[in-house]
């Protein structure tokens, strides 16, 4: 399973539009020989016909990025912030957009620029992610940042885990633990801050230790799928197989898509 930082500012799927008469390429269906769903093949032939309307190429952008063709969707933003260099959400799309395509650089560029438009804790904090998790000591600079701008107990949670991030990502398993124990302390629902807290110990071989963290995690939310699966995970490295077939299959219940477990049964003989 992906681990990845999953701090919740709520996603931000906006209306824009401007009535710019510049014209630009439109990429065909298909580019790069990509074989596109219907969907966003209708996009694609909806864009040729209008090809200024900046709301349809955004709504094009986000559907590229989520059937897993990022590189395609960056084209569309960058198109976008060409027009309009002044929008900072279009900016902060095109660096999420940018991580999605695994190019760093370009994600650095996009948030800092948004930044210079307006400095907000949420872009702020997505760039403190993105240097804790390529371990740049910058995330833990942005995160007291972020705390000293007082924006209450759910951001000062967020900078806490990304601290706690990039104290586990470089090593240092004392103080990653601690920042842990601080976003969880500031939002007890923090999942993402359980299942971290928990790899310290996992990665670390202690797996009794790290199961109670995930067990803990599910009777605070019981649905959340990745609780059970890194339960899974637990027993199966304390060779316990039948609790570890009923955490992988019980995980799979709550996310039929959890291709990770479906892996762990195979492992185990129970698939």
């Amino acid at each position: 399973m992906k681990r990845s930082i999953l701090f919740v500012f709520a996603a931000v799927l906006f209306v824009w539009a401007c009535n710019s008469n510049s014209g630009s390429e439109t990429p065909k269906p298909g580019a790069n020989g990509v074989a596109l769903p219907k969907e966003v093949a209708d996009l694609y032939a909806a864009l040729t016909s209008n090809p200024t309307n900046n709301n349809l190429r955004l709504k094009l952008a986000y559907a590229l990025d989520s059937i897993g063709q990022p590189a395609l969707a960056i084209k569309q933003m960058d198109t976008l912030v060409a027009k309009d260099t002044a929008s900072e959400m279009l900016w902060v799309n095109r660096a999420s957009i940018a991580e999605d395509a695994k190019d760093t650089v370009k994600a650095l560029e996009s948030y800092s620029r948004a930044l210079h438009i307006n400095e907000s804790a949420g872009t702020l904090l997505k760039l403190a992610n993105l240097y804790a998790e390529s371990k740049n000591p910058r995330a833990l600079l942005i995160c007291g940042r972020v705390k000293n701008m007082a924006q209450g107990k759910e951001v000062d949670a967020n900078s806490d885990f990304i601290a706690g991030v990039y104290y586990s990502r470089t090593g240092n398993r004392p103080a990653a633990l601690q920042k842990f124990d601080d976003a969880i302390a500031g939002n007890y629902t923090f999942m993402e801050a359980y299942i971290e807290k928990g790899m310290v110990y996992f990665d670390n071989k202690q797996y009794p230790e790290a199961l109670k963290v995930f067990q803990f995690a599910g009777t605070i939310n019981h649905l959340y799928a990745d609780a059970y699966y890194y339960q899974a995970r637990c027993y199966e490295m304390m060779a316990k197989k039948d609790s570890a077939v009923l955490r992988f299959k019980q995980s799979l219940s709550l996310d039929k898509g959890l291709t990770e477990a479906h892996a762990g049964l195979k492992r185990l003989g129970a698939e």
